[in-house]
């Protein structure tokens, strides 16, 4: 077994950190209950879809089809699976950070419900993704449309909640500089990733495919971060969070999938860290005053400033503020006053004249953020 995680017990007491990275064996609920209020980053949820099959299902040729018939995806009623669906929902908001979120994956069978009862919980819906599978299962009896596709709710713990990780830029990079689409193109899982028993058969019927889970934590998540999965199953989740240098948290009540998953997660070799190093935008960047620079020493009051054409010239006062022909005020405002413009962005409009060649003052601002890196801020 990996040092890295280990399956661990519910009646075995937590102490934190040593509950992450670990398989806890039992009712979701109760396992979500012992973990510390508001210590998961991202929740990644593929509870029991309650698919309410009756009948086996078989193939033109005769032959049956692997449905899903296990006993964890049965339910009485609507009305236990609202009761069930309520229960473990308030679970995972209490784990839930702030500012964190949570995934929630299901079919037309139980998504419905779920959205509801999430937005009863004050739950605020950031996106539905649909997962359009390349190789759905076709529809054998031929009476309703070829089900090629599920739905993933993605929300944060409350509208208030505005600070939450989306890493826009790297996503739009890796998608030819275009918005990531709402709509999500991967095959289900087949192949070497499909994890079968010594008889050939598959070991959890509804495994998920891993690039799915990838692009939801390159979105949503940043390495280091915890990745809580309440239905763990297969360890889909554990085996890309670890790859991808994150740290998560598991519920299972199936020893048979708790094993598949941990010889599974043990198996994968995480990225090295310049390998997981997330793209941003100037929006991620930590803000920086123009007062900073002088505080700095890089820019001392008295220091005149101008334009890229040499148009204007300001003087640095000593409270960070620029003054020019009886005008004065910030970087910003001063440079709209001078255009009659309404706005202007002064880090990329000033300039400060060094060694006889006209350096942007965003040029500076870029040491401090350097400095401020470098020092973990």
């Amino acid at each position: 077994m990996s040092a890295m995680f280990h399956v661990e017990d519910l009646q075995s007491p937590l102490v934190q950190p040593d509950w992450m990275n670990r398989i806890f064996k039992g009712d979701c609920v109760a396992a979500m209950n012992k973990l510390p209020e508001k210590s998961v980053d991202v929740i990644f949820a593929d509870p029991p879809y309650n698919l309410q099959l009756e009948g086996a299902l078989h193939r033109p040729d005769q032959s049956k089809v692997n449905a899903v018939d296990d006993d964890w995806d049965q339910f009485e009623s609507f009305q236990a699976y609202d009761a069930f669906t309520r229960a473990w929902l308030l679970a995972a908001r209490r784990v839930l950070k702030p500012n964190g979120t949570i995934w929630v994956i299901g079919s037309y069978h139980n998504i419905f419900r779920v959205g509801a009862i999430m937005q009863d919980l004050n739950f605020w819906l950031l996106n539905d993704i649909v997962w359009r599978k390349t190789n759905p299962m076709p529809n054998f009896r031929g009476r309703r449309f070829q089900n090629a596709h599920e739905t993933m709710i993605w929300a944060s713990k409350d509208q208030k909640a505005k600070q939450y990780t989306f890493n826009y830029e790297a996503l739009k990079a890796a998608n030819d500089d275009l918005q990531m689409r709402s709509d999500w193109l991967f095959p289900i899982c087949t192949g070497n990733e499909r994890l079968k028993d010594e008889n050939g058969t598959k070991v959890h019927p509804t495994q998920k495919p891993e690039a799915l889970l990838a692009r939801v934590l390159l979105s949503s998540s940043k390495p280091g971060d915890v990745v809580l999965d309440p239905f763990f199953g297969s360890g889909t989740t554990g085996a890309v969070a670890k790859r991808l240098g994150r740290n998560f948290v598991g519920m299972e009540r199936e020893q048979a999938y708790i094993d598949a998953a941990t010889a599974r997660i043990a198996a994968v070799e995480p990225l090295k860290g310049t390998d997981l190093k997330i793209m941003t935008g100037k929006r991620a960047e930590p803000r920086v005053a123009f007062v900073s620079l002088i505080e700095a020493g890089l820019i001392v009051p008295g220091t005149v400033l101008t334009d890229s054409k040499r148009r204007y010239k300001a003087t640095v006062r000593a409270d960070g503020t620029l003054a020019c022909e009886g005008l004065s005020g910030s970087i910003h405002k001063l440079g709209a006053l001078l255009q009659g413009l309404p706005s202007c962005n002064g880090w990329t409009f000033w300039h400060l004249e060094k060694e006889k060649k006209l350096v942007l003052i965003d040029e500076l601002r870029k040491l401090i953020r350097d400095q401020m890196a470098a020092a973990g801020v």
